[in-house]
């Protein structure tokens, strides 16, 4: 059956290959099910991760006199 998503070939050693297989086995999915799940999972850690960085680094500089209050954002 033909599919419109694109495709990408990943090659894994054997330890991963078998983790991944187990995980597909166990939850009765493809093991293409299973490695699109975890690589949306991993980019979505990474994209945390570098939002807490981005807060951490605005919250170093955070000025609470300079700061607008509620009120003056949302009238």
């Amino acid at each position: 059956m033909p599919t419109k998503n694109p495709r990408v070939n990943v090659v894994v050693e054997q330890p991963l290959y078998s983790v991944l297989l187990d995980l597909a086995d166990s939850e009765g999915v493809s093991m293409s099910t299973i490695a699109r799940d975890l690589i949306r999972e991993a980019i979505e850690l990474r994209e945390d991760a570098a939002l807490a960085d981005f807060a951490d680094k605005r919250l170093k500089t955070f000025d609470r006199k300079k700061a607008l209050s509620h009120k003056d954002i949302w009238e």
